[in-house]
């Protein structure tokens, strides 16, 4: 599915810059493939290095692969503002000559004026691409924006009230984790400076709201067990997400429990806390339908649950917050969309997500919020203004300010 989009944009930039370019044909053939090598990661780690999902090298050379990569996006995105700023220019020299054909010029739109408009677009591109180091203004952001894909996410404060909750668990917190991706990428010793923050909060319940893994058991058993130490004074509990399913899921919701994670697979767990009981259920990803395995079924996650418990809802995706919140669901805790990655990003995220990409939203009378993520998929390690997060979240009584 990835490899065409990326075999396009090795199209579009080889045509576009390459060929034009003054290099002699033994350094267009050369610049032509080292472009093919930087766009084509995921055509090479599915071939050669064990899989498009998790491939088999070392964190260097995945971040030098994601650094290309972006980089590439990045001047896709400005030889493509370049192309349609220039297509503008010769547009308006066209529509000029017509005119003057017609002799239908105007003191609104002179030839002075028009002369003005199209020498000034034809200058944009010079000025930001022509006078500035395009390799330093392309490389630079994107190494910027692979270093933070690779931190250790911060502890953000979050506070949502609940007009069902008693007084008496007002003030409960919640540590929510979403989308470790443990990978080469992201390996044991990200993982165990994860649980260390999360730990330190104290938190009540830890909540894991998918895409813990990327790769099989044999190859991140390591890596995730540290994942056993986390410590929450009434439990840690997950969902899964579409990685799970793509990183053999039978034999992680056998593992996920020995490492202390009770697993929400359409299914609930009703905690006692301070004298009431709340609710907290999980789905499945829609992914799983490719693995015939059981579809997201809150009907059977929900089944047997109290009714006058505060419910909260762990669902990977949260473009399914609509349905949910019909479903009489107090709260939606999301991940998936990693915030967005970065400007401009976040709006094609969005566009796959029903426009929910981080943060806080209200979904008919349901609270949802969507996690930007602790970590990211290794095939994309880019954060440009959208930082990891572990979100730690207090839910508050009626009487406290919403949302």
């Amino acid at each position: 599915m990835l490899y065409l989009p990326a075999f396009v944009l090795f199209l579009y930039l080889f045509f576009r810059l390459v060929l034009p370019s003054g290099l002699s044909r033994a350094g267009k053939a050369a610049a032509g493939a080292a472009l093919f090598l930087a766009s084509q990661e995921y055509l090479l780690n599915g071939i050669f290095f064990g899989g498009l999902s998790a491939p088999n090298l070392p964190s260097w050379v995945l971040m030098l692969q994601g650094w290309l990569f972006s980089s590439l996006l990045f001047l896709f995105a400005l030889t493509l503002i370049r192309d349609i700023v220039r297509l503008g220019v010769r547009l308006v020299r066209w529509a000029g000559r017509a005119l003057r054909r017609e002799k239908r010029q105007s003191p609104a739109f002179s030839s002075g004026r028009r002369h003005f408009l199209a020498s000034g677009l034809a200058a944009a591109p010079a000025s930001v691409l022509g006078r500035a180091s395009l390799a330093g203004l392309v490389l630079a952001p994107t190494a910027y924006g692979v270093r933070e894909a690779v931190a250790v996410p911060e502890v953000r404060q979050r506070e949502v009230a609940l007009p069902r909750l008693p007084e008496a668990l007002d003030g409960l917190r919640l540590a929510q984790i979403s989308d470790l991706h443990v990978s080469p990428l992201l390996g044991r010793e990200w993982v165990r400076a994860v649980v260390d923050r999360v730990n330190a909060q104290a938190a009540d319940v830890v909540v894991l709201t998918g895409d813990m893994v990327d790769g099989l058991p044999a190859a991140r058993a390591e890596s995730v067990a540290e994942l056993r130490r986390l410590r929450a004074r009434h439990g840690v509990l997950a969902c899964a997400g579409n990685h799970e399913y793509y990183s053999g899921f039978k034999a992680w919701t056998e593992i996920f429990p020995d490492l202390g994670m009770s697993m929400l697979l359409n299914s609930h767990q009703v905690l006692g806390i301070r004298g009431h009981e709340l609710v907290l259920a999980g789905v499945t990803d829609p992914v799983a339908a490719r693995f015939n395995l059981p579809e997201p079924d809150l009907a059977a996650a929900l089944a047997g649950a109290p009714d006058g418990a505060v419910r909260i809802l762990l669902d990977h995706r949260p473009g399914n917050a609509a349905r949910n919140a019909r479903n009489r669901m107090d709260l939606q805790l999301s991940g998936h969309t990693h915030g967005g990655h970065a400007p401009g990003l976040s709006t094609v995220v969005a566009l796959f997500n029903k426009g929910y990409v981080r943060g806080w939203y209200r979904v008919a009378d349901m609270p949802l919020y969507v996690s930007s993520g602790a970590g990211l998929w290794n095939g994309f390690p880019l954060r440009v203004d959208v930082p990891s997060e572990i979100a730690l979240i207090t839910l508050r009584c009626a009487a406290a300010r919403p949302v």
